[in-house]
């Protein structure tokens, strides 16, 4: 992505004119660069159009703020309202993810705290188009047919999203980072926040959860029973392993222990 695309997508998204875009720009890529790790801004910096890389060099030590802690210092330099600042901020993060991929983009996400992931998420949908390397055939359904899918599996239309939602996210809690990526290109673009989000909540390292603990994170996110969650865990896996093929099903079964298998994998019990 050159400059010029990357302050259009900071403009769209933000409601700012072409000149403030150029100081929001640098002045957020500086505020970022103090809270995540000088490695991952070295990553993040030559994906970046060639007069933004500097705006993310950051020698000092770094800052452990939160989401309203960034909200407060860019209100103060916009001298603006809350509502504007995170206007802002969701275009510049939205011009980031264009710029660096998908990829590169959730290992940033995974170094900041929870409170930003709703903005995060908010950033991708609000984008104009996705990165380039998310330009690629699409995946194997569309979102609709997805949901189609889980719905011939017995879970109730109006609430087949929120399952589909739930079930991809604790299973992205669940597994390692690398294989979440995997995936993400695989299932319709609306789902992938789902998987990006459980990525975050473990910073791509995987968390150790048994079958009713996988099940009760399912359940507090649908606002359902641990019945009804299982119920629903079995018909999203299953059409996930519609949607990406048995090869890469298989390699995100390998991850889950024997227990999940027989409950909730029914083929490979």
């Amino acid at each position: 992505m050159d400059y010029e695309d990357f302050l259009n997508t900071l403009q769209q998204v933000a409601g700012i004119s072409g000149e403030q875009a150029e100081h929001v720009a640098c002045f957020t890529l500086q505020l970022l660069a103090r809270r995540i790790s000088k490695g991952e801004a070295e990553d993040l910096a030559p994906r970046l159009p060639e007069e933004l890389r500097s705006c993310i060099e950051y020698p000092g030590p770094r800052e452990k703020y939160h989401l309203d802690d960034f909200l407060q210092r860019m209100q103060q330099y916009l001298a603006a309202d809350r509502p504007t600042a995170e206007k802002a901020a969701k275009g510049i993060f939205a011009a980031l993810w264009r710029a660096v991929g998908t990829r590169e983009f959730a290992d940033m996400r995974a170094q900041l705290p929870g409170d930003f992931q709703p903005l995060l998420d908010d950033a991708i949908t609000s984008a104009s188009a996705p990165p380039l390397e998310d330009e690629q055939p699409p995946a194997r359904f569309s979102l609709r047919d997805f949901l189609d899918r889980i719905t011939q599996r017995g879970v109730e239309r109006d609430r087949a999203l929120q399952a589909a939602e739930a079930v991809l996210e604790v299973l992205a809690m669940r597994i390692t980072g690398g294989e979440v990526e995997d995936l993400i290109p695989l299932v319709p673009r609306e789902l992938r926040p789902a998987l990006r989000r459980g990525v975050a909540r473990t910073e791509g390292r995987g968390s150790r959860m048994s079958l009713p603990e996988f099940l009760d994170e399912i359940a507090e996110r649908e606002g359902v029973s641990r019945d009804v969650a299982l119920q629903h865990a079995r018909a999203v896996l299953a059409v996930l392993h519609e949607s990406i093929g048995d090869e890469e099903f298989s390699d995100t079964v390998a991850q889950l222990p024997r227990e999940y298998r027989s409950m909730l994998l029914l083929e490979y019990a």
